[in-house]
């Protein structure tokens, strides 16, 4: 099948427009939310200590990484035929959400896998990996830009994933399957869109959090956990989160219908 950003733009831009409400509250109590709440319990520019296992906080997150993955599914729905309230939207994505989690697991084994060869050089070197890698020789930098490269590869061929595990009733291997074949021969149109929409993101990203950031800290102190500073920074996190996986899904949502050929989402089987 064809593919035309610009018509997927189009489209989304007109969902957006006419109910833009529903797609606001779904993205709002999922995404926004919990973005803002996980900014007030930890704040990115707090320091952090490590801890021996996971704790409390661990828990939070992981819950909130599982709610934004029924946010994502829920929005695409939205975004796809027959028309759904929020409600139906939410309760859709709760449904596909598991499926589309151990989706997500697979192919995050499949991301370790390619991490192997690093690590394995990097301990027999004697080198002990960090944050900064500022310790990695010219070698195990090659390494890692191959690696990048593999992984965006793979990311762009399964970027139909989260429309699939909405649209179709799909188990995870098949869901993998038909979103390495809808992307075929169009690698390049949806690497492009990707890149584009990245760069927009983190230009606005960058620049409201330096400001925000910084009124926040003179206004109300040090950006520290449970802090006032850190909750209005949060706000804005969320809110960007929000609007910015809006975007994406009804995106996502528009260029399947295109790459599938179909607008609807497939009745659920009995018992799912």
């Amino acid at each position: 099948m064809s593919l035309s950003i610009s018509k997927a733009w189009e489209e989304t831009r007109a969902l957006l427009a006419s109910d833009g409400r529903l797609f606001s509250i779904v993205a709002l109590a999922l995404i926004g939310v919990p973005t803002m709440i996980s900014g007030l319990i930890e704040p990115e520019t707090a320091s952090v200590t490590p801890s021996d296992g996971p704790g409390l906080i661990d828990v939070v997150v992981l819950l909130f990484a599982l709610i934004a993955l029924v946010g994502q599914l829920s929005l695409v729905r939205l975004a796809l035929k027959p028309s759904v309230t929020v409600g139906g939207a939410i309760s859709h994505g709760a449904r596909r959400m598991p499926v589309y989690f151990v989706t997500a697991l697979i192919v995050g084994c499949g991301a370790l896998v390619l991490i192997i060869p690093i690590v394995a050089v990097a301990m027999a070197s004697g080198i002990e990996i960090d944050r900064t890698m500022s310790n990695f020789t010219s070698t195990m930098w090659l390494m890692v830009l191959v690696v990048f490269a593999i992984m965006v590869f793979f990311g762009v061929r399964l970027m139909m994933g989260t429309p699939v595990a909405t649209a179709e009733q799909a188990g995870p291997v098949e869901i993998i399957k038909r979103s390495w074949a809808l992307t075929q021969g169009v690698w390049w149109k949806l690497f492009g869109f990707l890149v584009m929409l990245m760069i927009g993101a983190i230009i606005v990203l960058v620049a409201a959090g330096a400001v925000v950031g910084s009124v926040a800290t003179l206004a109300f102190g040090p950006i520290d956990s449970m802090s006032l500073s850190a909750l209005v920074v949060g706000a804005v996190q969320g809110l960007f989160n929000a609007a910015f996986t809006t975007v994406f899904a009804v995106m996502l949502a528009r260029i399947y219908v295109q790459l599938s050929g179909r607008d609807t989402v497939e009745a659920p089987k009995i018992g799912t």
